[in-house]
């Protein structure tokens, strides 16, 4: 079977097709995602480095994060047309090689302008990506064997960021920050030629019409909504800043509008009766939960270690290395578990651990031991990771398969879109909860002061996550295992 002849019509599922070399298909996908996104959080570390390597302020050498996530909020939304209108050999291809380019060009550059340039390049083959290995992956697997396979790709999600700054660090201090993107070429390049080998066509092509409104509301959308919030963590002002407050209400009309005329139309861009489905609609809620929680802790906690308790990075950074690569390891065996047992048997217990770790995370102090936040760190991302694959799982599991790029492509949406959100939210509160305290305070410059002001916000902060860890622990009771629903059932 060649990768232009081949049809996947005649075969339910790819697995049990024997002409079809399953294990080449997703180790193409694989590596292409692990380097694509540990891309993400490569450069955290070398946002000063690059200040003073192109003489920049740091609200400037944001745009580096601020703006990585606001193209992938823009280029998401429309993959699922796309994964209609190409075959997946030619969507991966052109993704990594764009992917590449944009790294190439980072390398390369001479200065700010052009380094931000190949990031947002970066950015747009990131964006597409995963949406792309989620939509094969369900027309390779049926729902009974997909539990261990998105484990896999959790793996990659986690795995890639957690390492993300540790590897970072290493290369910016002995080899410099143009190696960041340096070293990842030969592993990009690896992975086009990989997949131009082995890679098959497993998708039908429809090319349904394009309709340029929608591609027009879904950028002006999700994009200023990323940009609005990622704007109003950084602005002293939060979202009292009347400049962020304006982006964001156009960014919520446009979705709005978006969403409108996505009912409205035949084909739409993205086909929201995805949310006519129970348990897929049970998932996106609890998705949104989960990534919330986990920005309380990813945020929230490396600051709290630097201020009162004086940690440096290195090694704030090196607390939470266990609990993420552990995170990363167990995903696939949580899928394994899901596969056989279903998600309730997983999504109670972690929902549990989750709501009880998060309360003893709200009562922390500046005496709090170090342990503690190691082992509530790794508790919160056992807990993540036998709750967000599985949800995940599940509600894609009882989407027909017309609906699987749709579908993929909202989760695929709300990630950037949620990160947005919880992180200038969680920041919002903490340093209102942090003036607040300081503002009834009759020794406001007082080091220790300032110190006790932070304990009492990270303390808010994390009180909010227990309550939606608590919503989370209830959607959990209601969670039954999903299975296909054509649309004339429902």
């Amino acid at each position: 079977m060649t990768a232009s002849t081949e049809s996947p019509k005649k075969y339910e599922f790819l697995v049990d097709d024997p002409n079809v070399k399953v294990l080449p298909i997703m180790l193409t996908l694989i590596i292409g995602a692990f380097f694509a996104i540990l891309n993400e959080t490569l450069l955290n570390i070398a946002l000063i480095t690059l200040m003073d390597e192109f003489g920049i302020t740091l609200t400037t050498v944001q745009w580096m994060a601020t703006g990585f996530m606001l193209v992938m909020g823009v280029v998401i939304p429309v993959s699922a047309l796309l994964l209609q209108w190409f075959t997946t050999r030619q969507l991966f291809l052109s993704t990594m090689t764009v992917f590449t380019i944009g790294t190439a060009i980072s390398a390369m550059a001479p200065n700010f302008p052009v380094l931000l340039t190949g990031r947002f390049i970066q950015a747009a083959g990131t964006g597409l990506l995963m949406p792309i290995i989620f939509n094969v992956f369900l027309l390779i697997y049926p729902p009974d064997r997909r539990g261990k396979v998105m484990g896999l790709i959790g793996l990659v999600i986690m795995f890639a960021p957690a390492i993300g700054p540790t590897l970072s660090g290493i290369i910016v201090q002995y080899l410099g920050w143009r190696y960041l993107f340096i070293t990842v070429i030969p592993f990009a390049l690896f992975s086009i030629v990989f997949g131009y080998n082995y890679l098959v066509n497993v998708s039908e092509v429809t090319k349904p019409k394009i309709d340029v409104i929608s591609i027009v509301f879904s950028t002006i959308g999700f994009g200023a909504t990323v940009y609005g919030f990622s704007s109003a963590g950084e602005s002293p002002e939060g979202f009292l800043d009347p400049t962020v407050l304006t982006i964001i209400i156009v960014g919520i009309i446009g979705i709005v509008l978006f969403a409108l005329r996505q009912l409205k139309l035949e084909e739409p861009v993205i086909d929201l009766r995805v949310f006519k489905y129970p348990m897929y609609t049970h998932a996106v809620f609890m998705f949104l939960i989960i990534i919330m929680t986990m920005f309380a802790s990813e945020i929230i906690l490396p600051m709290f270690m630097q201020g009162p308790l004086m940690l440096t990075a290195a090694t704030a950074g090196l607390v939470l290395l266990p609990g993420s690569l552990l995170n990363g390891v167990m995903s696939p065996f949580m899928g394994a578990l899901f596969d056989k047992f279903g998600p309730r048997v997983l999504m109670i217990p972690a929902t549990l651990v989750l709501s009880g770790t998060m309360f003893m995370m709200s009562r922390m102090t500046a005496e709090t031991s170090l342990w503690v936040i190691v082992v509530g760190y790794i508790l919160i991302m056992l807990a993540v990771s036998a709750i967000m694959m599985p949800a995940e799982t599940n509600g894609l599991n009882q989407l027909p398969k017309r609906l699987y790029p749709h579908g993929t492509a909202v989760m695929s949406t709300l990630q950037p879109v949620a990160g947005a959100i919880g992180v200038s939210v969680f920041i919002s509160i903490m340093n209102a909860r942090q003036l607040s305290f300081l503002e009834n305070s009759t020794t406001p410059e007082d080091p220790l002061t300032q110190s006790a002001a932070m304990v009492a916000g990270v303390e808010l902060v994390y009180l909010i996550a227990f309550i939606m860890s608590i919503i989370g622990g209830i959607l959990a009771f209601t969670v039954y295992r999903a299975k296909p629903i054509e649309e004339k059932e429902i």
